[in-house]
């Protein structure tokens, strides 16, 4: 089995004790590691298979934190930097009580966004079948070089590519550079996600189907259209479609849950070997959805990014749960 290869930011979630409360109400948040393709990456160790982790962190107590979650679960880190010069990233998120959040960064200039291109290493894919990221380090910095950096490297060396931009406003001095910095790399991706909250920032339109012909035109060859508990929908270049509906659960906190569902179904492709995109069959994909949807739905049953990722076994016995009930 080939491996995942994510690279961008990693940091510390503050998460409240308590939920329900703005965030200026908040009085004690517990500590937990997290960030887009960390989580990813995360989720397909976690499930058994095998991911690297590309980024920086700070030489710092919460630097040190997030390298023993990564290694507790099992994420190759050699790739990792450490710094003096700037800090590991803090998000603080406030959980409504139907689970969703509000968030505050304090990642101006944080260690993750300093990662230069020449601290990519020219072997950082050997053994990789897909390189995933997301756009919240896609600012400009020394990280979207590195960005650039690997994924050429990746298409030289016939790496798939998956990008979900997991837009996040806030952390952008304007919508306009959000959007186009997502548009200039999704004609890198063979793989992009993104969900029903996403669509229209991101294509202008309202309608996924009259948006494929925009996500289509370049490499793209799988879309993958999340909507929450409704399930997720795929479309191919080729101009199938697969469905696969979503699971009641008592929603917890969904913190991680878009990360967990991608990081679920890259796994599926390549714990199946699906490493050439236009033979894979449709019945294989809508396991693989079925799959993702499941373990995104566990996810939010669970509190934390990389600690709600569950295991196999975990995952089975969940399946069971919800079957049964």
């Amino acid at each position: 089995m080939k491996k995942l290869c994510a690279i961008g930011e990693a940091l510390i979630d503050f998460i409240p004790e308590k939920k329900g409360q703005r965030l200026k109400d908040v009085v004690r948040f517990k500590r937990v590691a997290g960030g887009a393709p960390a989580n990813v990456a995360a989720s397909v160790a976690r499930l058994g298979g095998k991911a690297k982790f590309i980024t920086q962190l700070g030489n710092d107590a919460f630097g040190d934190h997030i390298m023993e979650v990564f290694q507790n679960v099992g994420l190759d880190t050699s790739d990792i930097m450490r710094t003096n010069d700037a800090d590991t990233a803090l998000a603080f998120v406030s959980l409504a009580s139907d689970g969703n959040r509000d968030f505050l960064f304090y990642r101006r200039d944080c260690a993750d966004k300093n990662l230069k291109p020449e601290d990519v290493k020219e072997d950082a894919l050997k053994d990789c079948g897909i390189l995933h990221f997301c756009s919240v380090d896609l600012v400009e910095s020394p990280m979207k070089e590195s960005h650039k950096k690997l994924i050429n490297m990746a298409l030289s060396q016939n790496v798939l590519v998956s990008f979900d931009p997991n837009v996040r406003l806030n952390l952008w001095d304007s919508e306009e550079n959000c959007r186009n910095a997502i548009l200039e790399f999704l004609p890198y991706a063979d793989i992009i996600k993104i969900s029903d909250e996403e669509l229209e920032f991101i294509s202008g339109y309202t309608n996924i189907e009259d948006a494929l012909d925009f996500f289509f035109k370049d490499r793209c060859q799988y879309l993958i259209y999340t909507m929450g508990k409704d399930g997720a929908a795929m479309y191919r270049k080729d101009g199938s479609k697969v469905m696969a509906g979503g699971y009641k659960v008592n929603v917890f906190d969904t913190t991680g849950a878009g990360d967990s569902f991608i990081g679920a179904f890259l796994y599926q492709l390549l714990a199946n070997d699906c490493m050439d995109l236009t033979k894979v069959s449709a019945n294989q994909l809508e396991s693989f959805l079925m799959f993702a949807n499941l373990y995104a739905a566990h996810t939010t049953t669970k509190e934390g990014a990389i600690d709600a990722m569950a295991t196999m076994e975990e995952l089975t016995a969940f399946k069971n749960e919800v079957i049964n009930q």
